[in-house]
Order: C-alpha cells, then sequence, then structure tokens
C-alpha cells in the first residue's frame, strides 16, 4: 500500500463545479494542494432556483477546465496521481453524471482507478480532513438539500439518527426569501435582513419538537411565514422593512431552535457509545449561519461535547472532501474496479430507510 497518495477529484452534484487535489502521507494530516469552484449563482439568478438543466450544461463546459485549473494550481500532472475520484450521488443527475464521465474519461486517459464517493460522506468525513478527528463523532449535514445527524463510525459506515422529512434548512431559507423579495441564494440574505429584526415578534411554530427523536420538518414553518407575511400584506397592503427584517428574525429564531433541541437528543444518543473524545461537527452551506452555528455550539457545550464547524470554504460543496473521503477508501481497499454509476440517491446508512421527499436542489439520502 502506497504510503504517499496524491487524489485528484471532481465534485458537480448541485450548482458548483469543484475540482481538487488532496495529498496524504500514511499516518499523516491530508494537504490540500488545490480547490478550485466555480459558481453557477449568475446563471441561475432570474430562476429564483436552481435549474437542472441549466446546471448540468455548465459542469459539462466547465468540468475540465476545472480539474485543468487544480492541477496547475497544485503543480501536479496525471503522473503524479495515484486515482481520480468524483461524486456518484446523490444529487441532480445531470450534474452528477457529467462530473461522472468526465472523471471517467480523465482515468482512462491516464490509467488511474477511478474511485465514487457520495457526496454526503465527503461532507461527513470533511473534520478529519480539516482536524483529523476520531471516530466516532456525531456530525449533522445542514445545507440546501439535505439535513441529518449522523454518528460516523469510518468512511463507509454511518448511523442515521434522524432528518428532515420535507423541506431541507436551506430550502426553507431559500423559500423564505423568495416570499419576501430578497435575493439568492436565500441563506445569507435572510440572515442579513434578520440583523435589524426582532425575533420574538412572530410566534412562529417549531415543528416536531413534540415528538420524540431526531427527524425534523420545515415546510410548515415556511408557510408559517407566508400567512405572516400575507397578514401584514392585508393590514398594511405591503411590507416595511421592519417587518421584512422581524419576519426573517423570527424565522431564523424558529429554525434554530429546532436544529439545537434536536442536536441536544442526538449527542444524548451519540454519547451512550462512550466515544474518547465526544465532538459533534456541522456542515453545509447553512452551517454558516452565525444564529444557528451559535445555537448548535452552545447546545454542544451545555452536553460536554466538543464543537467543530469546519471552514465555510469547506462546509459548502468542494471537491478537496471528495478527494479526502476518497483517500480513506482508497487505503480501506476501494481501487476503483468495477462499472460506476451516477446515482441520484444514496442513503449513507445503507440500514435504516431512505428520507422521504426530495429537496430542490437534489434528491434527500
Amino acid at each position: 500500500m502506497e504510503d504517499n497518495l496524491t487524489i485528484l477529484a471532481l465534485e458537480s452534484s448541485c450548482d458548483d463545479t469543484a475540482a481538487a487535489v488532496v495529498r496524504q502521507a500514511k499516518g499523516g494530516p491530508a494537504q490540500i494542494l488545490s480547490s478550485v469552484v466555480f459558481d453557477q449563482t449568475k446563471l441561475h439568478a432570474t430562476f429564483g432556483g436552481v435549474v437542472p438543466e441549466i446546471a448540468a450544461r455548465a459542469h459539462a463546459e466547465k468540468l475540465d477546465v476545472c480539474a485543468k485549473e487544480a492541477l496547475i494550481k497544485a503543480n501536479v500532472s496525471l503522473f503524479d496521481l495515484d486515482a481520480v475520484a468524483v461524486t456518484a450521488g446523490p444529487g441532480l443527475i445531470g450534474g452528477v453524471l457529467s462530473g461522472v464521465m468526465c472523471a471517467r474519461g480523465i482515468a482512462v486517459g491516464a490509467d488511474l482507478p477511478l474511485i465514487g464517493v457520495n457526496h454526503l460522506a465527503g461532507h461527513a468525513l470533511t473534520p478529519r480532513l480539516t482536524n483529523n478527528v476520531r471516530y466516532p463523532y456525531l456530525m449533522l449535514l445542514v445545507s440546501g438539500g439535505h439535513c441529518q445527524f449522523l454518528i460516523a463510525h469510518s468512511s463507509s459506515d454511518f448511523t442515521r439518527l434522524g432528518g428532515t422529512i420535507d423541506d431541507a434548512p436551506g430550502e426553507a431559507f431559500d423559500k423564505t426569501a423568495r416570499l419576501l423579495g430578497l435575493t439568492q441564494p436565500g441563506g445569507p440574505a435572510v440572515q442579513q435582513e434578520a440583523q435589524a429584526g426582532d425575533p420574538t415578534r412572530f410566534a412562529f411554530p417549531r415543528p416536531m419538537l413534540n415528538k420524540p427523536g431526531c427527524d425534523m420538518s420545515f415546510s410548515g414553518l415556511k408557510t408559517a411565514l407566508r400567512r405572516a407575511r400575507d397578514e401584514i400584506i392585508a393590514q398594511k397592503s405591503g411590507l416595511t422593512r421592519q417587518d421584512r427584517a422581524d419576519l426573517c428574525a423570527s424565522f431564523q429564531a424558529a429554525v434554530t431552535d429546532v436544529l439545537s433541541e434536536k442536536c441536544r437528543r442526538a449527542i444524548e444518543i451519540y454519547m451512550t457509545e462512550a466515544p474518547s473524545e465526544p465532538l459533534i461537527a456541522v456542515a453545509g452551506g447553512v452551517a454558516a449561519n452565525t444564529s444557528i452555528r451559535a445555537g448548535l455550539e452552545r447546545t454542544a457545550h451545555e452536553n460536554n461535547c466538543a464543537f467543530l464547524a469546519p471552514p465555510l470554504s469547506l462546509c459548502t460543496d468542494n471537491a478537496a472532501m471528495i478527494a479526502y473521503c476518497a483517500l480513506e477508501q482508497y487505503r480501506n481497499g476501494d481501487r476503483g474496479k468495477g462499472e460506476l454509476v451516477a446515482r441520484p440517491r444514496w442513503p449513507l446508512d445503507r440500514h435504516s430507510p431512505a428520507m422521504l421527499g426530495s429537496g430542490r436542489k437534489g434528491a434527500k439520502a
């Protein structure tokens, strides 16, 4: 088994085209030699959300350019690589297919193994990429298309404790932004408006807090916000800037409360495994929200659990996490043999039933 591994990875599961080169000496920390991300925000701005066909076409046009730039920035050639990795799912199938086909071409041309990586596993292993945390640890994936609590036992063994049964939080933020006439992506826009708002003005529901377990629901919260908005418009014939700020702040507070309470319950279950170094990590675009992050960190510390949020560039979609996950898979014997299939759905926990529903940014796992 190679002591030093260098892997080129591609990521195209949603609306970010990414490539990265990661190297790791056996037993040592991983090094991100390069990480390139081309986002598609401008392409989808006028549509109020990601258009799958446009996203897939943009990926097909940019993937080879992105891979070339990643190799140049890393100062490596194809001959320096040990394998090529690619996100094989879950996600928007057109984008996933674009990435798989490009990676397959590179791997065949360079006579390298091709390793398919679960996009969610990439997020889940980010704490090991950045901080080399020990298994088992608790992970909250919270983004535009996914939201679930997982216990990571290894690079291929995950236990899902709960997840959203409908909208993911990021999707709820995007829909809230559209309802209030804010720009996309909705998460940053709602958070900025909320800074000037009163989080107690509207008594929005905290869905499923009255039910045991770690499952969540956010579609009803979005509906409650729309009704509150419509009532204000009916009374005033429009929204003031303060009304909008208060709606955003109250919505954000409700999401924070739900995630914090479900986090507390997940920690309780996780602690029964008696981890040597208890830790909860969070990844995904919603992890950038300062209110939500503060609530999760407070909950972790109150329950004697360390808290870790990787840098924002590694919380959102990127190829460095895909390369690192492939590194662990390679060391565990995955040499990329067999046919690699693009998958719109790919649950991390193979023993639990798949979560219901499909988010706007991709199928849930």
